[in-house]
């Protein structure tokens, strides 16, 4: 496996000094990673597609582009992966084509060939879809031993629409996953937050799918404003600043989730996930110092048991990791980059939400307000 890195500004193409040499013809696999102001230049994609004429090219918007151990406003990142022993194979479907998330989810890994499949990478349209739905439904079609991984599309703070192609124009509502086929590709993942939590539990009351009400028989958005104070004038994008915590009923590990928006006539909240009846929340605020050391630990339980560097390392960090850490955000990606001693090619995006199991494994899950990795070997 070798990897390759670029970024695209002012129509010109620049390669990473870290860059490994690919042959362009042999290139399996582009991500790449852009603002959704550059992916609506009605010729973002035939320039992708000149610079690597042979390969499957997946295109999702962002907010922010993750280009090695910096990251980006307004650009477009460009990573090329050429496989030895490894085919690949992706799919698209378009949300507004589905009943529901949990149907596009299916039909989505419906279009993918099972027979070898060692790994699904999944980028999803970040606006329209329930992003824990969509998941629920991939994981109907796919074998439990078979890793997903991946996050939904970004559009800056804007949370507007988002922007995805699969060899084409990148338009609303795509929904694409790339599968990985052979025995010698070698896959890991790490995630984690950092946040801290406090205050007591509530209980949810009354909730449809993503969408909350009540929490212990009070509305929800009301008690949210006052947990909030000053900031709650800013909703829903001062939200990203203040997730919740939400354990599940049936489940043990807690899950972050976003508000995503916020409807005041309904005195309701609108989350990235679902977020059942039945379940506990809690409150959550950001602490500097342990969201950075979290994006570390992520990247360190990706190679606890290899002895040797991955040859790429995809990373999907939370756009509310981003608005917290502001200047400093490169600071989590500089974390990543050293716990692989800075040897690994790293690329990615700031995401609506993180997709991936939990460190220890089990079902697949979406996360908000984590730093995902995934980290490549071929054997």
């Amino acid at each position: 496996m070798r990897t390759s890195l670029y970024q695209f500004l002012d129509g010109i193409w620049s390669e990473h000094d870290k860059s490994q040499s690919v042959n362009i013809k042999e290139i399996n696999l582009v991500l790449c990673f852009g603002s959704k102001e550059i992916l609506q230049d009605e010729s973002i994609y035939s320039n992708i597609k000149e610079k690597f004429p042979s390969a499957e090219i997946a295109i999702c918007s962002t907010s922010g582009e993750i280009y090695q151990d910096s990251v980006n406003d307004d650009s477009l990142v460009a990573v090329a992966l050429e496989f030895e022993k490894t085919t690949i194979k992706a799919a698209s479907v378009n949300i507004k084509d589905y009943d529901n998330s949990y149907k596009a989810g299916v039909g989505l890994l419906k279009k993918l060939p099972k027979k070898n499949l060692t790994y699904a990478m999944v980028l999803s349209e970040g606006s329209l879809v329930n992003g824990s739905e969509l998941v629920k439904g991939m994981s109907t079609e796919i074998n439990k031993n078979n890793l997903i991984t991946g996050g939904l599309a970004g559009d800056g703070a804007n949370f507007e629409s988002t922007l995805l192609g699969l060899n084409k124009q990148p338009k609303e509502g795509e929904v694409i996953v790339v599968g990985f086929y052979g025995n010698n590709l070698h896959v890991t993942h790490g995630m984690q937050g950092g946040w801290d939590i406090f205050g007591l539990e509530k209980r949810v009351s009354k909730s449809s799918n993503n969408v909350l009400y009540e929490l212990e028989g009070q509305n929800a958005l009301e008690l949210y404003k006052k947990y909030l104070g000053p900031e709650s004038e800013n909703l829903p994008g001062s939200a990203l600043l203040f997730p919740l915590s939400v354990v599940i009923p049936g489940a043990t590990k807690p899950i972050v989730r976003t508000i995503l928006s916020v409807n005041e006539k309904e005195k309701s909240m609108t989350f990235a996930g679902d977020i059942p009846e039945g379940s506990t929340v809690r409150f959550m605020k950001a602490n500097l110092n342990k969201i950075t050391n979290a994006a570390s630990e992520a990247a360190f339980e990706t190679i606890k048991e290899n002895k040797v560097k991955p040859d790429f390392a995809l990373l999907i960090s939370c756009i509310g990791r981003k608005l917290v850490l502001g200047e400093q955000t490169e600071a989590e990606i500089k974390a990543v980059s050293k716990a692989f001693n800075n040897e690994t090619i790293l690329a990615g995006f700031y995401s609506y939400g993180e997709i991936s199991p939990f460190n220890e494994g089990g079902d697949c899950q979406l996360h908000n307000q984590t730093m995902t990795i995934t980290s490549f070997y071929e054997i």
